[in-house]
């Protein structure tokens, strides 16, 4: 299973990110290892608009089958669960201390937005 974690750069060692559809970049892991497959620089970052989908997109596009987020907004959760991407929160730390707690299973999952689409904490 692939695990994409927000990251602000590349590898294990990158800091995460609480943004979705801004982040820096996108560290693929796989799931039951916690090997980095890759780092993927997230195009969407710099969209005048539809970051959030457009980031749900490139995921799906990896087959990614999770992610590990501080928070999501409406048509990023929308588009997400379209993919059939599951939706995990409380990240923090670096990406290799959120996949240690994605295997733990201490990772809530969210089922729908946590932020409005301006950004705003619900």
């Amino acid at each position: 299973m692939k695990l994409a974690v927000c990251a602000q750069g590349e590898g294990l060692e990158a800091q995460v990110d609480q943004r979705f559809g801004r982040c820096s970049y996108f560290v693929v892991v796989e799931a039951e290892t916690g090997e980095a497959i890759k780092s993927l620089p997230n195009s969407g970052m710099s969209a005048a608009g539809g970051a959030g989908m457009q980031s749900a997109r490139l995921l799906s596009q990896e087959g990614v089958e999770a992610v590990a987020v501080g928070h999501v907004g409406p048509n990023a959760a929308a588009a997400l669960k379209a993919a059939g991407i599951a939706v995990y929160g409380g990240v923090s730390g670096t990406v290799q201390q959120t996949w240690q707690l994605f295997r733990e299973g201490r990772l809530p999952g969210i089922e729908g937005p946590t932020v409005d689409s301006h950004h705003g904490i619900k």
